[in-house]
């Protein structure tokens, strides 16, 4: 059995999810909740923050980060899958 990810699909799947994450985590931390988290973020991240607009902004940096990092699980585990 020769099961394959598809690198595409999965880096689109863990883009969407992180991104997500990394939304709610910058709304919730306009209301004190995991602010440390959201800080140490923020200086990977460079405009997100405890706002509606950090939040968009970290939400985008992270779907790309996200895309990145799956694609390239994907594509790694396809190659040692092999």
């Amino acid at each position: 059995m020769n099961s394959k990810l598809q690198p595409l699909a999965f880096g689109i799947a863990i883009g969407v999810l992180w991104a997500i994450y990394i939304f709610f985590a910058g709304i919730f931390a306009m209301f004190g909740w995991g602010v440390a988290m959201v800080d140490a973020l923020a200086s990977f991240y460079l405009g997100y923050g405890a706002s509606v607009i950090g939040a968009i902004i970290g939400a985008i940096w992270a779907f790309t980060d996200g895309f990145v990092g799956g694609f390239v699980i994907a594509w790694i585990y396809n190659m040692v899958a092999k």
